[in-house]
């Protein structure tokens, strides 16, 4: 399938994990131009290759997304390859992990300005640019924890539910440009955070033996969120804006068992 052929494609995040599927993905489907936004230059360098070997043209921008005024900066140099900006996947994530009431101030605004304040000037940014051009997709990693809460991960959960909001509100005020905007809510997945958090031996062996706390009995890979946001941004979902896609394997929409003692 070539669904998006000629497209420019904007993708945060894009040195591992989703982002960098996500990445691939847009380029083997026939994206253009293909902007690579990491804080890690090497993943970005081992990124690139993958990019150009499916025909994409990889810009690379290394910033760090705490700045304000690098993301405003990282979408003007997009525009300055070319003013069209068709879709923007801000995936990019920080986390601490803090119980709520020993977190620091300084940690809570971290969080908050990589996995929210970061978000809305990407969006903002991208949305003046496609309201000038005919339009374009804005999407968003938020997560399952969106929904609920995890217990030592206060500003994560708040920053993601934050950006199922914001996705509304820009799904609402930028319709009239033909603007879409819409979520992807990951469930417990197999990236490099959930090494970062747990560790190689325990990961390896939800690998092999599945991982039961949720229904389907595995983590998430990085093609399953992939996906989501290929279909969210293709003309598929042309009448979709404004929604919290959730790709967690049944995991929230299950409640509890009867205990059998």
């Amino acid at each position: 399938m070539r669904r998006f052929e000629g497209k420019n494609v904007f993708v945060t995040g894009a040195g591992s994990g989703f982002g960098r599927r996500t990445a691939q993905r847009f380029a083997e489907e026939g994206a253009h131009h293909v902007y690579l936004v990491d804080y890690n230059q090497e993943r970005l360098d081992d990124t690139a290759p993958s990019i150009e070997a499916n025909g994409a043209v990889p810009h690379k921008i290394c910033l760090d997304m705490v700045d304000m005024d690098n993301c405003v900066d990282a979408v003007a140099q997009a525009l300055a390859v070319d003013p069209k900006l068709d879709v923007m996947v801000s995936n990019a994530g920080a986390w601490v992990d803090a119980q709520f009431i020993d977190m620091s101030t300084e940690d809570w605004r971290r969080i908050m300005s990589v996995n929210l304040d970061a978000y809305f000037v990407l969006a903002r940014e991208a949305a003046r640019a496609m309201r000038d051009t005919g339009g374009g997709v804005i999407l968003f990693t938020s997560s399952i924890v969106a929904l609920g809460h995890g217990r030592g991960f206060t500003a994560y959960c708040v920053s993601k539910a934050g950006l199922v909001s914001l996705a509304r509100a820009i799904a609402v005020e930028c319709a009239p440009y033909g603007i879409r905007a819409n979520c992807v809510s990951p469930g417990p997945a197999d990236t490099q955070q959930s090494v970062d958090l747990v560790g190689d031996e325990l990961m390896d062996k939800w690998r092999q033996e599945g991982f039961p706390v949720v229904p389907a009995n595995r983590l998430a890979d990085d093609v399953d969120i992939a996906e989501a946001f290929l279909y969210l941004a293709s003309d598929a979902a042309k009448y979709v804006s404004g929604v919290n896609l959730v790709v967690d394997g049944a995991l929230t929409a299950q409640t509890y068992d009867v205990p059998d003692n």
